[in-house]
């Protein structure tokens, strides 16, 4: 511990009960920095440092809850994976201070957390613990963030998975008459899960067949044909008398949650390793291996450029043949001219070859 200039301005350096570093800027006085400095030794001494008895009051949990109300909800449309991610985080932090974890255990975190799920996944959640955290720190109830020397993992190339012709099938005819219409909806729009929960039936125009989409991920708005078959599927819709949303609860409230009816739904029909998300690569993959140009299945997705609508690229092998197939008939006329030109030639030469053969 000491006092050190820096910047025009004297700090002082001292460790806390839990062995954690502190540093403070004071000021130009190095004085007032010495005087501040003893102070803190003394508090520490006594058990009365102020910031840490305020530190050892904040649980996790209880931080997390408040994350999610007062952060999280009002400022991300995605935080129902916030949601699900602080409760997998409250598995390993559940009763412990802010203060008392450490890089150490988060290292240990994704070691575990590998066992069972992929990199992404991980960095995902530790992409939330390091915002969580920082926001803990400039609320003034953590002074510094353990996860600022955590590494994230490596992840492998993007994946990509949809659903085959036959696995639609068996998908759709296992559906719960509740959770029929959301599931057409992601296969035939390529919505995503927030997008549908968010719809409101001013959305729809049944009379043009479009869905207009005004909360959307890049907050663009988008607008969407509807097929027949989700046109059917949305006119079948029991709607709420008091709810201006579609798809929602008895109370009138935008559905959040389908995770444990969709797991069922998977299960029953014998489909694995999917998730609700690869519905909507499900929806931009056959559009491509139909045929449909990238630009289309761009704008159709909501994508702010190709760089996202690439990862189908793989899948558009048979328009790439087409392109070659289509040069070929432009050109058959030349290839016919030059065909007839070049024997004509060969001809021509051969001539005085045969008669000095001949000769």
């Amino acid at each position: 511990m000491g006092v050190i200039y820096k910047n025009d301005n004297w700090h002082i350096d001292y460790r806390l009960p839990n062995g954690k570093r502190r540093r403070e800027k004071i000021g130009p006085s190095k004085k007032l920095a010495e005087n501040v400095l003893r102070k803190r030794k003394v508090e520490i001494a006594e058990g009365k440092f102020l910031d840490i008895e305020k530190n050892e009051k904040v649980k996790f949990e209880d931080f997390a809850e408040e994350y999610l109300n007062v952060h999280s909800k009002p400022n991300k449309k995605s935080w129902i994976t916030d949601h699900y991610h602080i409760e997998d985080l409250k598995k390993t932090f559940k009763g412990r201070y802010l203060y008392t974890i450490t890089t150490s255990d988060i290292e240990k975190l994704k070691v575990e957390r590998l066992k069972n799920v992929a990199p992404a996944t991980i960095n995902r959640q530790m992409s939330l613990l390091r915002g969580m955290l920082n926001k803990a720190i400039a609320w003034d109830k953590l002074h510094e963030n353990p996860m600022k020397n955590v590494q994230f993992l490596k992840e492998p190339a993007g994946r990509v998975r949809f659903l085959e012709r036959e696995e639609i099938i068996k998908l759709l005819s296992n559906c719960s008459k509740k959770l029929r219409p959301i599931i057409v909806l992601a296969l035939f729009t390529g919505f995503r899960r927030g997008e549908i929960f968010n719809l409101k039936w001013r959305d729809i125009d049944f009379r043009r067949n479009i869905i207009t989409l005004l909360d959307t991920k890049n907050g663009e708005k988008r607008e969407v044909p509807m097929n027949e078959q989700v046109k059917t599927a949305l006119i079948r819709v029991r709607k709420h008398p008091e709810s201006e949303y579609i798809f929602c609860g008895q109370d009138g409230k935008p559905c959040h949650d389908i995770r444990k009816s969709f797991f069922t739904l998977l299960n029953k029909s014998g489909i694995k390793d999917f998730r609700f998300h690869d519905l909507r690569h499900t929806f931009a993959s056959h559009l491509v291996m139909s045929g449909v140009d990238l630009n289309t299945v761009r704008e159709l997705m909501g994508h702010k450029d190709m760089t996202m609508t690439l990862r189908y690229s793989h899948l558009a092998q048979s328009h790439k043949q087409r392109a070659v197939d289509l040069l070929g008939r432009k050109m058959d006329t030349f290839w016919t001219l030059n065909q007839k030109t070049e024997t004509s030639e060969k001809i021509e030469i051969s001539k005085p070859i045969e008669k000095q053969m001949v000769t």
